[in-house]
This record gives structure tokens, sequence and C-alpha cells, in this order.
């Protein structure tokens, strides 16, 4: 799971090894060779990757997980920092964590993605009202409305939100992820679609933002749009 080349494999390890002494430089050295969105998919997000992993396993306890976590962010800030400013805006994305939920490294991330893609991003955080979120669409009019959710207890805000959104009239996209949903259940109401990883989100949102795809047209062909997504990436 590791990437072969020298510089984002180091940045990796950083990651999975909790090295915080080295994350700095070796993110800085990495962007001399590649881009800020490369670093974040192909050095920080592999560690990352590697790190659910061995939680998962039973290696890593929470704790580790917390650690990496802070690392990622240290390195997505300095990424960021270094991203094209001047760049037209595609369009509008809202952003939050689903009420009840303090886990914010995954959105955080995607955040990170999208923007570097040209969009501009409205971010509410983490543990935000269900309430919330309908006011800031109502508000801000986006392209799309995203939601996170790592626990299953706290997953059961998405189709209340959807619900509320569509009974005012607002059949906005709404594209869910993180550890606690999947696809069936994201598609089990109106406007849900599924995003497995971060990685799928800019290229989902500008089918629907450019290319002008509805929620429906995103469902249909999911399958298609994230294998060619997984075979870009080489996974």
């Amino acid at each position: 799971m590791v990437p072969e080349e020298t510089h984002l494999r180091k940045v990796s390890e950083d990651i999975v090894f909790m090295r915080y002494k080295d994350i700095s430089e070796d993110v800085t050295s990495a962007m001399e060779v590649f881009s800020p969105e490369e670093v974040i998919e192909q050095g920080l997000i592999k560690g990352m990757e590697i790190v659910s992993e061995l939680y998962g396993r039973g290696i890593y306890y929470f704790p580790h997980v917390m650690m990496a976590a802070d690392l990622m962010d240290r390195g997505l800030k300095m990424c960021e920092s270094h991203l094209t400013k001047e760049r037209e805006t595609k369009g509008k994305i809202v952003m939050h964590v689903a009420e009840g939920d303090p886990h914010d490294i995954g959105k955080n991330i995607a955040a990170v993605l999208l923007k570097s893609n040209g969009y501009s991003i409205i971010d509410l955080g983490r543990d935000v009202l269900m309430q919330d979120v309908v006011n800031a669409v109502e508000k801000e009019k986006p392209d799309i409305v995203t939601g996170t959710a790592l626990m299953t207890t706290t997953m059961s805000a998405f189709p209340k939100i959807a619900s509320k959104l569509y009974e005012k009239g607002m059949e906005i996209p709404f594209m869910c992820a993180g550890g606690a949903v999947n696809r069936d259940y994201v598609e089990s109401f109106p406007m849900g679609i599924y995003c497995v990883k971060a990685a799928d989100g800019p290229d989902l949102a500008n089918r629907i933002v450019t290319e002008g795809w509805d929620w429906k047209k995103i469902r249909s062909n999911w399958d298609r749009i994230i294998t060619k997504n997984s075979k870009m990436r080489g996974e």
C-alpha cells in the first residue's frame, strides 16, 4: 500500500509511524517534485489508508488513529497553502459532518481535494445540526451538499436532511461518505449519492456541475464512474 516513489513514500510513512519531526520537511520536499494535489492523494491519503487498515486489523488503536489524523491535518494545511489561488470557481459546495459525529478528517481531505479542483467550499464543520445544514443550503444555494458520518448512530441524519430539502423544493445532489455509510443506504433516500473515497469527489462534482448531470444520472452510471476512477488511480 505504500507508494514506491521516494518522496511520496516518506510522506506516507510519516503518517503511518507518526513522525511529527519529519512531516513538514517531507511534505515540502515532496511538493518540489509533485503538485499539492498529488502529495495529498498519493502521499497523505495513502498513509492514512494504511493507518485505517492497521486499525481494522487490531494492530493500531484509536489513539494511534487520532495522532495520525493530526499529522494528516498538518500535511493538508501545508498542501492547501500551496494550491493555486487565482482559479476560476467552478461551483459552490456546502460540506458538513453529521450531527453528533466529531470525526472530520475525511471531510477535511475531501474539502481540500474539491478546493484544488476549483470549487468554493462552505465548510460547516463537524457535529452539525440537521436544520443548520438545511439553512445553509437555503442561504448559499450551492450546486452540491455533502455529508460525512463515521458512526452508524449519526448517519440517520442524512435521510432526514434529504427529506427536509426535498420538501422545500431544493432537489440538490447530496453526496454522502464516511465509514458508517454504504451505497445501498445512501441510495435509499432522495438525492443521495454515495462517494466511496474522497478522491472520487472531484469527478462526481465535475459531472454534476460542469456536465449538468443530476443525482439520478449519477446513480445510474455510478458503477462505471467509480470503476474508471479506480483504474486511473491504479487500484
